[in-house]
C-alpha cells in the first residue's frame, strides 16, 4: 500500500497521461481520485466517464460533444466531456472498451489537444490531463482499445498498478 502512495503521488506530480490498470474492485477510481487531487490541475474538475457503460451510438457525442443538428436529437449544442474537463482532469473508465473509430479521434486529442464536436468543422483547443483505467490486459489484446499500433499503447503511457490495494485489503 505504501507503494501504490508512493507511485500516486510521483504520477501527481506531472502532467503526463495515466493508465491505471488492475481487476474489478482493486480501486482503480479512487487511484484516479488520488492523482487528480495531488495533482496542479486539482482546482480544476475531475470529470469521469465509464466507458463500458456507454453505448456506441452516443459515445462520440459524449466525449466530443456536438453542435445543434448534427443528428437527429440534436436540438441544443453540447460540450463533451472533454470541454467540461478543460485544464483539469478525464477518468475514461473501462477505455477497453472504446471502439477503433474513437480511438483514432482520442488519439488525436492526445496528440494536438484539439477536438471537434460532432457536426462541427471547427476544432476546439482543450487541455485536457486524460487518466484512463482498465481491468484488462490491453498489451496482449484485451479490449478494444489501445490495442492498434496508431494508438499510445500501454507501455509508452506511465501505467499506476492497483494490485497492491487489493493485497491490502
Amino acid at each position: 500500500m505504501l507503494q501504490l502512495k508512493k507511485e500516486i503521488d510521483i504520477v501527481a506530480a506531472s502532467d503526463l497521461n495515466v493508465l491505471i490498470s488492475g481487476e474489478t474492485g482493486t480501486g482503480k477510481e479512487l487511484v484516479a481520485k488520488a492523482v487528480h487531487q495531488g495533482s496542479p490541475r486539482a482546482a480544476n474538475p475531475l470529470v469521469y466517464l465509464n466507458c463500458a457503460a456507454l453505448p456506441e451510438s452516443v459515445a462520440e457525442s459524449e466525449l466530443f460533444g456536438h453542435v445543434k443538428g448534427a443528428f437527429t436529437g440534436a436540438i441544443s449544442n453540447r460540450s463533451g466531456k472533454f470541454e467540461m474537463a478543460d485544464n483539469g482532469t478525464l477518468f475514461l473508465d473501462e477505455i477497453g472498451e472504446l471502439s477503433l473509430a474513437l480511438q483514432a479521434k482520442l488519439l488525436r486529442v492526445l496528440q494536438y489537444g484539439d477536438i471537434q464536436r460532432v457536426g462541427d468543422d471547427r476544432s476546439l483547443r482543450v487541455d485536457v490531463r486524460v487518466l484512463a483505467a482498465t481491468n484488462r490486459d490491453l498489451r496482449r489484446g484485451g479490449g478494444r482499445a489501445l490495442s492498434r499500433r496508431s494508438v499510445p499503447s500501454a507501455e509508452r503511457l506511465p501505467a499506476v498498478g492497483s494490485a497492491a490495494t487489493r493485497a491490502g485489503k
